[in-house]
């Protein structure tokens, strides 16, 4: 047989419009990118040149005393443990129960008779809260606090992640799911077998929310802990200040003192901003692919 010869793909003429939104998202690209490094210069910088706003995309006077002054810190690799713990445990249980909660949302009225019950107060939950005191309430009456259990079981069930993956639920065919249930197929077969594995976009876009979610609250931890050695990090981060110590430095040698004193607030708080950001922008790129398929899918019904 004859191959049949394939003619190349011409690649699309730029037009205007092709044009100005690259710009744009350039433009965009750099408001997001110019903070970031401003921020990492400054935590590099000493405090003089820091604090006379001589520092823009490139340290001045180099100095490593904000970081050395987190890093050194005994409580700051136990507060990075409860955090990596809190992340873990709180994504398990988000994921777990969201898709337990979509599954069956996704279905339609003829087949779950009370789905539009359950979706109003979904849909409440979305609109109204219950407020700081009554949580707070709550929580001390459940005796968690001052537990990790007071720190995830709040946020267990996140309602936008639950409707993001419904919506992609109901754009998987049914005939697919239909196919399953006359081959014998039980329920939480088909949601194992067939639904997850063809929903890891979505998966992959609630699971990012959730460990950025998990990772940077803090406010939750100055609320319902009140033990040191069980703060997460954020928590104990946004405690920590450049103060200098007399009876510290006492103890210090002169090295050390010069060090201490090139670092001021603004660049002791550009360094626990980097430190707070470094695990989420390791974990992003790993899960970006699948970013804007899960919000595009979840966000449309068709």
């Amino acid at each position: 047989m004859l191959k049949q010869k394939t003619e190349p793909r011409r690649r699309r003429k730029r037009t205007a419009a092709d044009i100005l939104v690259s710009v744009a998202l350039l433009f965009c690209a750099l408001i997001c990118l110019v903070p970031i490094l401003n921020t990492i210069a400054i935590s590099f910088s000493d405090r003089t040149s820091a604090a006379m706003g001589e520092v823009s995309f490139w340290p001045v006077n180099f100095n490593l005393g904000s970081y050395k002054a987190i890093m050194e810190e005994r409580q700051f690799g136990q507060s990075f443990k409860i955090s990596a713990i809190r992340v873990v445990l709180g994504t398990s249980i988000n994921m777990l129960l969201s898709i337990l909660m979509a599954y069956p949302l996704s279905k339609s009225p003829r087949f779950f008779k009370s789905k539009r019950i359950y979706m109003w107060f979904v849909v409440f939950t979305m609109m109204f809260s219950g407020g700081l005191v009554p949580t707070f309430m709550v929580v001390r009456n459940l005796g968690i606090m001052d537990t990790l259990w007071a720190l995830v079981l709040p946020t267990a069930v996140p309602v936008f992640n639950v409707i993001l993956l419904m919506n992609f639920f109901k754009n998987i065919p049914g005939s697919l799911e239909e196919a399953a249930f006359v081959d014998g197929a039980s329920p939480w077969y088909i949601l194992w077998k067939i639904y997850i594995p063809l929903s890891k976009a979505a998966l992959a876009t609630i699971t990012l929310f959730a460990v950025v979610t998990h990772w940077n609250s803090f406010f939750d931890g100055k609320i319902y802990i009140n033990s040191l050695d069980k703060l997460p990090l954020q928590t104990y981060i946004q405690s920590l200040s450049a103060v200098l110590d007399p009876t510290a430095m006492a103890t210090m040698s002169p090295e050390e003192i010069k060090e201490k004193l090139a670092m001021s607030s603004l660049t002791f708080n550009s360094a626990k901003v980097m430190v707070s950001m470094l695990p989420i922008l390791v974990i992003y790129p790993f899960l970006q692919k699948y970013f804007v398929t899960g919000i595009v899918m979840g966000a449309v019904k068709e």
